[in-house]
């Protein structure tokens, strides 16, 4: 057993009272909390009910049947897609005038499993973040900047694509307020699709005109037009995370969770966010591309607790992990049940409304109001039973959930694992680019899918090496401009030595997450290119640099990365940095670094974000710099107030191309950081490679003089 860190305890007891942005809006990359759907509105934390009517209910019956991935795009005509959904509009059951499908499955995930990707399939995006409306004689889906030039591409003319956050841009709700006539019925997949807050406020926001949410449970209107050829859901074995990666075992993880339980007066939390369960319970999964997750609901009581997962996944290693913490399996579709039950108890549930889905606070709702009736029918005064609050009287407890906390302040194991894990990737990619440079010497012609490939072959030679964290970006050119391109085998460009090159690219490896961008030029950059990029590094070392007092959020510090661009009238549509998980999910909440305010979580000693300023020239190139970073105390030489400040930490060490930056902008602090920075690559990165490799990283490491 390997010693726990005196420290690792205390996020759980330390979580800040702060509403919590929604990770229904979790898009990819930087704009993790983008409303798509809503405006954003502020959500505190209350022992209630919610007071709000629930929509109207519709239930269907129907079975389907699940096809190929490839063929998300490629099955039918756009066309013929949208008429046989407009068909089932006026089903028996259903009858409504328009339908909502957003990004996300039943636990608000970023990536999904292909089964999941309803969004997608009919509207031909594939894009991670997006939301597509039918109505009877429109279709139109809202995206972010990161992906307009992506919709553009992929979108048909029988699409809308509206960009949001555009000046003029309606959010969805106004839209439908102006396209339906009053009184329209307006058709969402509670279930799988909206959590139970996106759900109340779209219900709000579109009874302005009199418009009805209707929730169409049983059925989702697109699985019924994928019918056989949707893929089946995924299926695959859950492994243990080992405790010297973890640094805590689960046993002490509970532990401070039921601490916090009993301190809001609550008797079980129900958790539906897969990181936060493979965190909590030191598990790890494939059920989804480029997480390492399992589909699983989890309810935490005060006494004992239940994992909601498909027993076929659950190795006898596994078994006997969840035994020992005393950990009861139970099948994932069970989980309304519990939830009826753990109500008719008097059980009051901690509930994150900005992550349940709305089917599971919808199934407690509505048990709890039984259980009044029942109370009041019977004439029954509650009692509280010392442990749990009222026995026989439930009532939710809405707060943010307080994994989200404890998981993003990682532990002495978590962080030294990160460490190693992107020493490892670092040598990798200097093998890669030493690689990818004698290529283009030579006059060969490489194409943007053969340079992914290549990459991730030198990455899968790394220990410990699981999967990429995301989908490899690798534009050249124009495609560089494409904040989220990924190219395709039938459908890429060939890497042009006389234009830029960005790739954007990370790993999941067993003991961390890796996530980095470097932008290349195999030529003689223009200057333009040159003043852009040098731009672009000025403010990544802003941000690096950065010295801020304790429970600053992260949006204060965006303005670092953005102001040498600023300064000529540049800028990025995406913002600056993304939480990070260890050995989990290349983005995570709730910390953020990005313009969009809403975000008031402060930065922590210990969290990890990215630092990726960038600037796109739209069908020109693209620019990024990103490492990511750990938040560390700084000693200061005065503590203002008494209070900590607050740095950063690289744990990214790969070179950042010279021949792109005009010195001539650069001030004698940020030469001298530059040259620190290829220092300490040098000298963690050389020991792990020899050769050719070697000579790149020597050759990309020596110092710049001032001009």
């Amino acid at each position: 057993m390997h010693s726990l860190p005196s420290q690792a305890i205390r996020p759980f007891s330390h979580s800040p009272s702060l509403p919590l942005p929604s990770p229904s809006s979790h898009a990819s990359r930087c704009l993790r909390f983008l409303p798509i759907f809503l405006k954003p509105k502020s959500r505190s934390e209350f022992l209630a009910f919610p007071p709000k009517s629930p929509p109207l209910i519709v239930r269907g019956c129907s079975s389907f049947s699940v096809k190929s991935p490839s063929e998300l795009r490629t099955s039918s005509n756009p066309d013929d897609k949208l008429r046989s959904l407009r068909q089932l509009f006026s089903k028996p059951g259903v009858g409504i005038d328009a339908y909502i499908l957003p990004s996300q499955d039943a636990h608000q995930s970023e990536f999904i499993a292909e089964c999941y990707m309803r969004r997608a399939y009919i509207s031909g995006f594939t894009g991670s973040a997006g939301t597509a409306v039918v109505t009877k004689d429109k279709a139109a889906l809202w995206t972010d900047g990161r992906y307009f030039l992506q919709a553009e591409k992929q979108l048909s003319s029988s699409w809308i694509l509206m960009r949001a956050g555009n000046f003029g841009v309606p959010i969805t709700s106004e839209w439908l307020n102006d396209v339906l006539a009053p009184g329209g019925r307006v058709g969402i997949d509670p279930q799988f699709l909206f959590s139970a807050d996106a759900a109340e406020e779209l219900r709000e926001a579109i009874a302005k005109k009199n418009h009805e949410l209707v929730f169409i449970y049983d059925i989702n209107l697109v699985d019924e037009i994928w019918k056989e050829s949707r893929p089946k859901p995924p299926n695959n074995l859950i492994r243990v995370h080992d405790l010297k990666y973890a640094g805590l075992d689960v046993a002490s993880k509970l532990s401070s969770l039921r601490s916090e339980l009993v301190q809001a007066g609550s008797s079980a939390l129900v958790v539906s966010m897969l990181d936060e369960i493979a965190w909590l319970l030191n598990l790890r999964g494939s059920d989804i591309p480029h997480s390492p997750v399992m589909y699983a609901y989890l309810i935490v009581e005060i006494d004992k607790a239940k994992l909601f997962v498909d027993n076929s996944k659950v190795t006898p290693d596994v078994m006997e992990h969840l035994k020992s913490a005393g950990i009861e399996l139970k099948p994932y579709d069970a989980i309304l049940s519990e939830v009826k039950s753990l109500a008719a108890q008097g059980a009051r549930l901690w509930l994150d409304r900005s992550s349940l889905n709305a089917a599971i606070v919808n199934t407690y709702t509505a048990a709890c109001e039984r259980q009044y009736k029942h109370i009041e029918k019977t004439n029954k005064t509650p009692k509280n039973d010392g442990l749990n609050g009222w026995s026989s009287a439930p009532a939710g407890v809405y707060k943010a959930s307080p994994i989200s906390w404890a998981k993003a302040i990682k532990n002495a194991a978590e962080l030294e694992g990160m460490r190693n894990c992107h020493l490892r990737d670092a040598a990798a990619l200097a093998q890669f680019w030493a690689w990818m440079e004698e290529e283009i010497d030579k006059g060969v012609k490489l194409t943007e899918v053969e340079v992914a490939d290549k990459l991730l072959e030198f990455r899968s030679r790394q220990s410990g090496f699981m999967d990429t964290s995301f989908d490899t970006i690798s534009g050249s050119g124009a495609n560089g401009a494409i904040i989220h391109y990924k190219p395709e085998p039938d459908n890429c460009s060939i890497v042009d030595r006389n234009k830029l090159f960005l790739l954007d690219s990370g790993a999941q490896y067993v003991d961390g997450t890796t996530d980095i961008t470097r932008t290349v030029h195999f030529g003689e950059p223009k200057a333009w290119e040159k003043e852009c990029f040098t731009r672009v590094l000025q403010g990544h070392i802003a941000l690096d640099q950065a010295v801020f007092p304790e429970n600053t959020p992260g949006f204060v510090l965006d303005a670092f990365a953005r102001s040498y661009l600023w300064k000529i009238g540049l800028d990025y549509r995406h913002g600056t940095g993304h939480g990070v998980g260890a050995a989990l999910n290349v983005h995570e909440g709730p910390q953020s670094i990005s313009f969009r305010y809403g975000n008031m979580t402060p930065l922590q000693k210990g969290m990890i974000v990215s630092n990726e300023p960038g600037y796109y020239e739209d069908h020109t190139f693209g620019i990024r710099i990103e490492n990511l970073i750990v938040v560390k105390e700084v000693n200061t030489p005065i503590r203002f107030g008494g209070i900590d400040y607050l740095g950063f930490e690289k744990i990214t060490f790969v070179p950042i191309q010279a021949k792109l930056i005009d010195l001539s902008l650069l001030s004698a602090e940020e030469i001298t950081w530059l040259n620190d920075y290829h220092s300490q690559v040098w000298e963690k990165v050389s020991p792990l490679l020899d050769g050719s490799a070697l000579q790149w990283l020597q050759n990309n490491t020596q110092p710049l003089v001032m001009q």
